[in-house]
């Protein structure tokens, strides 16, 4: 285990954050409105993309697993009822509140970039995998090629929803380490399905963001932010039991 992937990521996360918040002030609220809906589009295509890969990885013949499909969507249920009781969305958004509060700049678009870019960078399947790699084998490679990919996308998220990106760092930091810290104790259970399904589920809720970029609809992706660790529990409890 070495943790050095989060360390690297949570930078990437704070410099590209903080380099778009000085950006921002140049640029036309038109262009960031059009430069929000093609971060909309990008966000539901990968989000597209990464469901239909993991699916794909399922298929048997022609046919998908129906367990696999019913543990989606089992996933998605109880992770939500999960993340309604926890009220994780009204925890972030508060925790974006608090944290503007104590910024002498009051940018009213802060708590959504912050629980905007804690969402897109945690839920990805680049997450889960790159903190389980980095601590089961102390190979960050994953997360550093996820580094990029985050500290590019930091800088046009906080040109367009301000320095509430940079802070997303601190979800990112806690998420992917307590990941990283933990994958000793899992790696039992952690087959390739069950990575699968974390990752598909994980896609489905980077789907949704998309969704809500796009003002299309208001999903409370934080609340369902627990669905990706439902299809773990249900292959360590299948495997207590003796099933």
């Amino acid at each position: 285990m070495t943790g050095l992937g989060t360390l690297v990521n949570t930078g990437a996360v704070i410099v590209g954050g903080m380099a778009g918040t000085l950006l921002r002030s140049g640029i036309p609220e038109k262009y960031k409105k059009i430069v929000m809906q093609g971060i909309g589009l990008s966000v539901l295509f990968i989000g597209i993309s990464g469901t239909i890969k993991e699916m794909l990885t399922i298929i048997d013949g022609n046919k998908l697993d129906r367990q696999f499909i019913m543990l989606m969507i089992f996933s998605l249920v109880i992770g939500g009822v999960i993340g309604e009781l926890l009220k994780i969305e009204e925890r972030l958004e508060n925790m974006g509140e608090w944290f503007q509060s104590k910024l002498p700049a009051k940018g009213g678009s802060f708590s959504t970039g912050f629980v905007t870019a804690s969402l897109v960078y945690c839920v990805g399947a680049m997450a889960i995998v790159g903190a389980l790699e980095d601590g089961l084998s102390g190979n960050p490679s994953t997360l550093f090629a996820k580094s990029i990919l985050d500290g590019i996308s930091a800088v046009v998220f906080a040109a367009t929803m301000g320095v509430g990106v940079a802070f997303s760092a601190i979800p990112v930091f806690i998420y992917q380490g307590g990941i990283t810290l933990l994958a000793g104790f899992i790696k039992p259970w952690l087959t390739d399905a069950v990575i699968s399904q974390m990752s598909l589920v994980g896609g489905i809720l980077i789907f949704a963001i998309g969704i809500n970029l796009l003002e299309i609809r208001k999903i409370n992706v934080g609340n369902l932010l627990p669905a990706v660790f439902i299809p773990l529990v249900y292959y360590i409890i299948r495997s207590l039991a003796g099933i």
